[in-house]
């Protein structure tokens, strides 16, 4: 019998499928880094979304056969030391593909419109007080004819392409950064940050996407620039987004995640009621259809790793 450890499974808010190999499940809502030896020494699988297991916890689970990862990303597993134990991830690339390019559309398009600031201002008596029938406080740009750069090619950035493509909008694919030759179908990541009007990050955090953004790459952006992260936070140098937005770099900003989540009462970017950043509190991939292909993915990985198919 198979003992599998979930570490945070209030993550998750939809029914798990069951297994069809003998298990014995346990689950806790939460798991502080200093817990996860204690709740998984007994566990064959441990399924981990967001709970590191560095390698320092996985030198001390000598009974840890597979990680199942209820997402996309790995970041939080030390990678070289579940190669080097044979200790297998399952892991549920394209669950979100619908949800999360839908969101950051959404984003998008929130602001090449300015609709946050327009709905705050229209409330604050901006509307009431113009001469008049409209009051043009903020400017507004079409999507259509206007430059997408996408940074990351995967699932998510080929469906915000399609979506782009259906408003008309020119769309670049963003070659790695550095690289010395373009892959067909790319473009180079500096012309890209000096072609776009709008960039939207769907790449993975790395050691190569840490911190891709930063004030250098700010200053390569057209000031009228919006920049949309639905990734990873990290990939956005914070600091420097909130210099770029404050000398003007680029036109403003929309991000679902953060380096730190759940943040800070005093994050610096949470800190005032800014008119040129939207945030959003990491729920892209929160749709029902997304959490369904999610467990469904989670559980087929688990379910093939201990039972072959016939």
């Amino acid at each position: 019998m198979k003992t599998i450890a979930f570490l945070d499974r209030a993550t998750l808010s939809v029914e798990m499928p069951k297994f069809s190999f003998a298990y014995r499940w346990i689950e806790y809502p939460s798991t502080k880094p200093e817990q996860v030896v204690e709740r998984c020494k007994r566990a064959q699988i441990v399924v981990t979304n967001k709970v590191p297991l560095s390698r320092e916890a996985l030198d001390q689970l000598p009974e840890l056969e597979l990680i199942g990862v209820p997402a996309a990303g790995v970041n939080h597993l030390d990678l070289e030391s579940c190669r080097s134990r044979g200790i297998d991830i399952v892991t549920c690339a394209g669950y979100s593909t619908i949800s999360v390019p839908e969101h950051a559309f959404a984003l998008m398009m929130a602001l090449r419109r300015n609709l946050v600031p327009y709905w705050r201002d229209v409330y604050a008596g901006g509307w009431s007080g113009s001469p008049t029938f409209y009051a043009e406080l903020h400017p507004v740009e079409d999507l259509y004819g206007s430059t997408l750069g996408i940074v990351g090619a995967g699932h998510g950035g080929k469906r915000i392409a399609q979506l782009a493509d259906a408003f008309g909008m020119r769309v670049l694919l963003a070659d790695r950064k550095g690289a010395t030759s373009l892959r067909p179908g790319y473009t180079a990541f500096d012309d890209v940050l000096r072609e776009s009007d709008v960039i939207s990050l769907h790449c993975p955090l790395s050691d190569e996407t840490h911190h891709l953004f930063g004030i250098d790459e700010f200053e390569r952006m057209k000031r009228t620039a919006s920049l949309v992260n639905t990734a990873r936070g990290g990939i956005v140098d914070e600091a420097a987004l909130i210099e770029a937005l404050d000398r003007k770099l680029i036109a403003n900003a929309a991000l679902d995640v953060l380096e730190q989540e759940p943040p800070a009462p005093d994050h610096p970017l949470l800190r005032t009621n800014r008119a040129d950043l939207i945030v959003t509190p990491h729920v892209a991939w929160r749709t029902q259809v997304a959490m369904t292909r999610l467990v469904t993915q989670l559980a087929d990985g688990i379910e093939r790793h201990y039972v072959p198919a016939a």
